[in-house]
This record gives C-alpha cells, structure tokens and sequence, in this order.
C-alpha cells in the first residue's frame, strides 16, 4: 500500500481543506504518518492490539507444531510486503496497490497474518515511507486485520460450497483486497468527514476514488495468489504443507 503523499507537517485546518478540495494526494494507502488525528490513531492502535496478540499466539503454535513452517511463514509475510509496496496510479493523483494478504490468510488463518502485517507495515514505514508508526495501528486493522478476516472467511464459504479450490482461493484473495479498501475509507471518512454532507459523502467520496482502479487490481491479486498457492503446495506436499493449517482446509 502507497502512504499517503502529503508532507510530515499536515496541519489539521490545511488537511481539511485540502479534502475539501479534492486534493489528490490525500487519496492513497497507507494511511501516512501524522495524517489521523492523535485520538484516531490510539483508537485504531487499541483495536487492533488484541487482534496482534492473538496471532502471536496462533504464530508459536504453528511454529511449535511443526518448525519447518517457518519457512512458508516467511514466503507467506514477503508476498504482502512486496505486493503492498507495488505503487499504481489511480485517479485525481492517488494510488492503489495489491495487499497480498489473502494467501498467508487462508494457508495458515487469519489472525496470523495480524503479526506478518504488522512487520510488512513496519518495514514500509521505516524503509520505504509508505505508512507511518502512528497510523500504524489503522494501516494495520485495514490490512492486517479486516483484509484477512475476509479472505478467510469467503475462502471457508465457498469451499464448505464445495466450490473448485481455485476459485475459493480466488474470491478470498479478491475480496479481502477490496476489503481492505473499504475499510481505509471508512477510517479516513470518519476522521475527515464531508463538511456537506458528513461521514456518508466523505465515504462516497473515498470509496469512489479507490474503486476505479482497485476492482481491476483485485482480480489480479486473486489470480496470482491462485498461482502462488498453488505453486507452494506443490513443492511443499501433502505432508509439510496441511501439518499446521490452522485454516484446515487441506483434506
């Protein structure tokens, strides 16, 4: 995910107003640090607080349960960070990008992935100035969080429908991705509402401007992670691969 490319020293009046303007740059993911009012960002850092430590635990079983996974732990965490560092322009200036966060989701659970994204968030703010460890806490329920909840959730639908792997594979990669924005947008509405029209037009607003190119980078995201899933199954096997699926979804 792109951070959002305003300067560090975002004064609040100056931010308001360039939302109001339709400043473009405003429109991009991360969230960029210093962008949310402090109340926002330790909002966002306590809900998502539980959510991390709970994956850590989830992390030590999977690890203690069998030490090889380690390994796809790692390809699972890479594959975020670098499809949620690929910078795409969308409209008005702004940026989309893939958030990759749907395979480690549906290999290993959801709420692993609240630690794998916590670190790729981490490692963008530091090294790459996507993000910031302010609105670390927000970038973090968007995509490490939410995204994963979803993908795995859509994931365990369609194949309790009996639906081809693939394409159950395909749908959750897809939609945790559009989810992802969503909830960026809800965050971002709810810090900044429309002067107008409050909260649902400053939605609107958001939801419409990620949504042009978003939609397409979904469908791409949902097609590679087919690709990669099941490239990792093939070479990791039966054995290695299902030992500590928490999804349990290799049968």
């Amino acid at each position: 995910m792109n951070s959002l490319k305003f300067r560090f020293v975002a004064v609040p009046s100056m931010t308001a107003a360039m939302l109001a303007l339709g400043g473009g740059d405003a429109f991009a993911m991360h969230i960029m640090e210093g962008f949310l009012p402090p109340s926002w960002s330790l909002f966002w850092t306590a809900v998502s607080l539980p959510f991390f430590v709970l994956g850590f635990r989830s992390m030590r079983r999977i690890v203690a349960d069998n030490p090889r996974m380690k390994l796809l732990l790692a390809m699972a965490g890479a594959f975020a960070f670098v499809l949620s560092s690929l910078k795409i322009p969308s409209v008005t200036g702004s940026c989309s990008h893939p958030t990759g966060v749907g395979l480690g989701a549906i290999m290993f659970g959801p709420s692993v992935m609240s630690v794998l994204g916590a670190i790729v968030l981490l490692f963008q703010a530091l090294l790459l100035a996507h993000g910031g460890l302010t609105t670390l806490g927000a970038n973090l329920f968007s995509m490490g969080i939410a995204g994963p909840f979803v993908s795995y959730g859509i994931y365990k639908l369609a194949d309790g429908m009996k639906a081809p792997r693939s394409m159950a594979v395909f749908l959750g990669a897809a939609l945790g991705d559009l989810v992802t924005y969503v909830v960026t947008s809800l965050q971002l509405a709810a810090a900044f509402p429309s002067a107008t029209g409050g909260f649902a037009a400053a939605l609107f607003k958001f939801l419409g401007i990620f949504a042009v190119t978003q939609v397409p980078l979904a469908v791409s995201e949902g097609i590679l992670t087919v690709m990669v899933y099941n490239a990792i199954r093939s070479y990791a096997g039966e054995t290695m691969f299902g030992g500590a699926m928490l999804s349990g979804e290799v049968k």
